[in-house]
């Protein structure tokens, strides 16, 4: 691919990245994007042969995004696990906050290839990065106590789920169907830091999935102002502390 070509699919990702800003997912046409590149409405073709492609190129943006900050939020640096995990849900909320267009663009799978540019190498990474926190964080409680702490028994229930599709349908239910079903080993299944989950705990890819399941409840209640109504509270991250309570035990002070 010449520069001339490699430079036109670079500019038709960028813009498709500042229309999705802009003004949403539903302006991503083909004909829109092509037009704000200076180019016929048929030239994005030679370099995405779908319309699903060129919105997976403009995700993967995002995902890219996304999978930086959390990255930074999670540094090893003193710091304990739930402060941790606390550092990477926030800056996901603020990131799904600032950047609704593209947010709603990475969750819509139904307009997206996954298998497209690794996309699924840059989005699985952070629901990973997630889960092992959450094992670092039940063997610091652990040792911390000197006990098994009863977490997550809201999770199982589906409490700390704020109405999410699917937030509430059997998260945290060791007899629920599991996330993450692409044939990698699941976290806490004898290949990673924790052999098995603790009695009466769901496995730490479940209560990763229900706590982002609930973070997305909470971004999209937020933004509609339902909370604000149901709660009195004015502050999002009042409801992440009591999401991180519900999924990981009350914090010990």
């Amino acid at each position: 691919m010449g520069d001339q070509e490699g430079g036109l699919r670079a500019r038709l990702v960028a813009v498709g990245v500042a229309l999705v800003a802009e003004e949403g997912v539903q302006a991503l046409t083909l004909r829109e994007i092509a037009r704000r590149a200076g180019v016929s409405h048929g030239a994005p073709r030679r370099h995405f042969p779908t319309h699903r492609e060129l919105l997976s190129a403009i995700a993967r943006e995002g995902f890219a995004r996304v999978a930086a900050e959390a990255a930074t939020a999670a540094a090893d640096d003193g710091r304990g696990a739930r402060e941790r995990i606390a550092a990477v849900c926030g800056s996901y909320i603020r990131f799904a906050r600032e950047h609704r267009g593209m947010y709603e663009l990475m969750l819509r799978h139904d307009l997206l290839e996954s298998g497209y540019l690794g996309l699924r190498s840059v989005s699985l990474p952070l629901f990973d990065l997630l889960t092992t926190l959450l094992i670092e964080a039940r063997t610091e409680t652990e040792a911390e106590t000197g006990s098994r702490p009863a977490t997550a028994t809201g999770a199982r229930s589906g409490a700390g789920s704020d109405g999410g599709p699917g937030a509430g349908s059997g998260a945290g239910s060791d007899d629920g169907p599991r996330t993450g079903s692409d044939d990698r080993p699941e976290a806490g299944s004898g290949d990673g830091p924790e052999s098995a989950p603790r009695p009466g705990a769901a496995p730490p890819r479940v209560t990763a999935g229900a706590l982002w399941a609930n973070l997305h409840g909470i971004v999209q209640l937020w933004e509609w102002g339902a909370l604000k109504l149901a709660t009195g509270e004015d502050d999002i991250d009042a409801l992440l502390r009591a999401a991180l309570d519900a999924h990981l035990g009350p914090e010990q002070r």
